[in-house]
């Protein structure tokens, strides 16, 4: 127990500080990088649409990763009375989380990398905060690329060009050849490769179980649900107003954890 409470800590300092390196990483070398390029049109540069396009991935992921904090799943006694607890929040999707001590409604899950719980009430901004995280890792992976393409004169022509370049790389970072900082921009697009591979598998996983009706927590109990439609399961989750949910993070609209049955 003790070992998974220091992991809700370790985990978001460790996402936070990944968000921290990214985008001082992303205003000091990569941008500074795009204006130095004397073909750009001044409206239009890459800098400036470059720019653009990582604060709108960014201001999400880091927006529905606040959400998925503040708007935690309804807790057992947020329904009334013994009655209300038989007939609204049945025992299948409740469950007792060691880590935030409570009784959850609809849980699918403990994230560690939110220290939180994920429920019907943060689920959209979680399966969100995973896909806009994933494209936000690869896309800085896709600019750390051009940057060091740039620098080292590295041409990534050939699809093995990226899997060679750490060893070649660390050999020579260790004859002087290639700087520090170069160095770290090099292991960082392994390590934004990675996790925005994990997020997009996880996100994808997730949306599964969305139009299935299912939780986490009922797979892995082995719980059957009642087959619905999945446009019917989709927008439980995701709400009539999906699309503005799409593009600017915002809380569920009429969060029903404890108003509707479990099914």
């Amino acid at each position: 127990m003790l070992a998974l409470r220091l992991l809700n800590v370790v985990a978001p300092a460790y996402f936070l500080c990944i968000a921290l390196v990214t985008l001082v990483l992303q205003l000091f070398l990569f941008l500074p990088r795009m204006r130095e390029d004397p073909t750009a049109a001044r409206l239009f540069s890459p800098a400036l649409l470059h720019g653009a396009l990582f604060l709108f991935l960014s201001t999400n992921a880091l927006g529905n990763y606040v959400l998925v904090i503040q708007n935690s799943p309804d807790d057992l006694d947020a329904c009334q009375g013994a009655e209300a607890r038989r007939a609204l929040c049945p025992p299948p999707s409740t469950h007792f989380c060691r880590v935030c001590a409570r009784v959850t409604l609809r849980h699918d899950h403990h994230c560690f990398f939110t220290g939180n719980c994920i429920g019907s009430r943060n689920m959209r901004n979680f399966v969100l905060f995973c896909l806009y995280t994933s494209l936000a890792c690869l896309y800085s992976m896709v600019a750390g690329v051009a940057y060091i393409s740039a620098v080292l004169s590295i041409s990534f022509a050939h699809p093995l060009a990226f899997l060679t370049l750490l060893p070649t790389s660390i050999s020579q970072f260790f004859s002087g050849a290639v700087l520090g900082s170069e160095m770290f921009v090099i292991l960082m697009l392994y390590l934004w490769f990675a996790i925005g591979l994990a997020c997009a598998g996880f996100c994808c996983h997730q949306l599964l179980l969305i139009l299935r009706g299912q939780t986490r927590h009922q797979v892995r109990k082995g719980v059957a649900v009642r087959a619905r439609p999945w446009r019917k399961n989709l927008q439980e989750v995701f709400g009539k107003r999906w699309l503005l949910g799409l593009l600017v993070p915002m809380f569920n609209v009429g969060s029903e954890s404890c108003k509707q049955r479990d099914k």
